[in-house]
């Protein structure tokens, strides 16, 4: 068995993110709804990547109680963007909270973005193609977030490893100055190494933090994805309809395959005349921490997982796994 690496051989893996937020690691964590609560947020943030705190769809007293479980660990916090902009004042409640960064998706950040820069945050804004970042360069975002298909949850339809260096070349001409993270089925140090030579600074993680200790997710989704492939998800509107959830066009979730998406994933229109039994059924099923009933929502990178950990675990042998990788490559 290989010897872990020691701190000293983790932190060459400094880039330009690393020194722009002050943090030891360029990994951060996907502000996943329901998912990335403060415990979570601040255990990343103490093992040296950057935690972001899921604000979702917008409820005031998650917020709170996620800030206040950080504690004084820096964290930021990220928002579903079009569900922000029907409650606006939930920024100004995060703000509040002096996170390090504000991460903005799926929809138009720019009238978020003065108020996000003039309290001293960062913005983050998650792109799934090349219209959203020249939106987001135009906000003034600090940071770009290449987001590919086979990433969990709610995304489009470009993929990581295209995607990503496309994007690099774009800000090397457009705005050299603008950080760079990716995202989508990234999950150990192969996926953080590959990212940094495709010309990221950094990488976004949400399916493999997802899987750990301190997360909000029900144990019984949580073991559904340890015995999956990346081949049993899928990219799905049912589980947003049967939730009522009226997300913009272009936008699908990537759940893991179960009985409920076999029921309904195509079938969307018959789903949507039987919500009135559909919809208390799902419900129950998701507070129950049923896997069958209520879609666990993993991307493409839970083939990659084979147990569930503290995120301090976690992090640390994906970096250390990533400077091996770098360092046979002649990266380092």
């Amino acid at each position: 068995m290989r010897e872990p690496l020691d701190k000293a051989m983790r932190t060459r893996l400094e880039t330009r993110f690393t020194r722009a937020f002050g943090v030891q690691y360029p990994v951060v964590l996907a502000p996943m709804a329901l998912t990335s609560g403060g415990a979570l947020a601040a255990a990343v943030s103490r093992a040296g990547g950057l935690g972001l705190i899921g604000g979702g769809y917008g409820e005031a007293g998650f917020l709170d109680h996620a800030f206040r479980d950080a504690g004084n660990i820096p964290v930021g916090c990220g928002f579903i963007t079009w569900s922000l902009a029907k409650n606006a004042g939930l920024l100004d409640q995060v703000l509040e909270h002096q996170p390090k960064a504000v991460m903005l998706s799926f929809g138009d950040p720019a009238p978020f973005a003065a108020k996000i820069h003039a309290s001293g945050a960062k913005l983050i804004c998650q792109c799934q193609n090349m219209a959203h970042v020249k939106a987001a360069l135009d906000a003034g975002a600090d940071v770009i977030v290449a987001q590919g298909a086979e990433a969990g949850g709610h995304g489009a339809k470009r993929g990581t490893l295209s995607f990503v260096p496309e994007v690099a070349d774009y800000l090397a001409k457009a705005a050299p100055e603008t950080l760079l993270l990716a995202a989508g089925g990234i999950a150990d140090g192969r996926g953080l190494a590959a990212s940094l030579i495709l010309g990221a600074d950094g990488v976004l993680v949400g399916t493999r933090f997802w899987a750990a200790r301190e997360a909000l997710t029900p144990r019984g989704h949580q073991e559904a994805a340890l015995r999956a492939t990346g081949d049993d998800t899928l990219r799905t509107r049912a589980v947003d309809v049967v939730r009522g959830l009226d997300w913009p066009e272009g936008y699908t979730i990537r759940v893991g395959k179960n009985a409920f998406t076999s029921r309904w994933h195509g079938r969307e229109e018959v789903l949507r005349a039987a919500l009135d039994e559909e919809a208390p059924r799902y419900k129950a099923a998701l507070q129950a921490g049923d896997a069958e009933n209520a879609a666990p929502v993993f991307g493409e990178a839970a083939g990659l997982i084979h147990a569930i950990e503290p995120a301090e675990t976690i992090l640390n042998r994906m970096v250390e796994e990533a400077v091996v990788q770098m360092r046979t490559k002649g990266q380092l």
